[in-house]
């Protein structure tokens, strides 16, 4: 390979790890030909696939501030560049490696971070994007549904109380005047003393 071509290989490989939300390093040897198409086809849109120079990868990660890989780098290698759903793309990657003791897991690469071969699996562990996402519209609903019914609660309560002091009022209208309330015909007589002087004015 020509010079230029290294250093073009180099800087798309730099760019992959970079801006991929992880990749993980495989060693690909006894498999065929038919073996890595069937491997690219498992992992679809989400990642992609392809042999790297140990020498080239090495000097890619280097360039992205990649520490802890060197010692991964032997033996055949193929790298999977993650673009879309870590743990559904890792967790093809470990059943096709169950299927075909061949393909070997021997590191990754997380958030600029170096992983080994068990961090690596354990992320085939965790829950795709689609579920957590499910589970998150679950929990939202229900808290929703929670909310919904602690606003409608006090309003149910406060409308017995409504009702109940209606009722208290039609069957006693004085109790809408409190307990120290006069009744209606005495707040509105006048008093005797009050009204004579008038009545004497009157009939003067």
């Amino acid at each position: 390979m020509a010079r230029p071509d290294k250093a073009a290989k180099v800087a798309e490989l730099a760019d992959k790890f970079s801006n991929s939300a992880a990749a993980v390093l495989t060693e690909y040897r006894g498999l065929t030909v038919a073996d890595l198409k069937k491997l690219r086809r498992s992992l679809g849109e989400d990642a992609t696939y392809a042999v790297a120079k140990n020498t080239l990868t090495a000097i890619a990660a280097k360039e992205a501030g990649i520490e802890g890989l060197d010692e991964t780098l032997t033996g055949p290698t193929a790298i999977a560049f993650i673009t879309g759903d870590v743990a559904t793309v890792t967790k093809g990657l470990r059943n096709f490696a169950k299927d075909n003791p061949s393909l070997a897991i021997k590191g990754g690469v997380m958030e600029g971070k170096f992983l080994d071969a068990q961090a690596v699996l354990k992320l085939a562990d965790l829950e795709s994007r689609e579920v957590l996402l499910a589970k998150l519209a679950g929990g939202m609903k229900a808290n929703l549904s929670k909310a919904a019914f602690a606003f409608a609660a006090p309003a149910a309560k406060l409308a017995r109380v409504l009702g109940a002091l209606e009722t208290k009022a039609q069957e006693n209208p004085d109790v809408i005047g409190g307990a120290g309330s006069k009744p209606a015909a005495e707040a509105t007589e006048t008093p005797a003393a009050e009204a004579a002087p008038e009545a004497a004015e009157a009939a003067e």
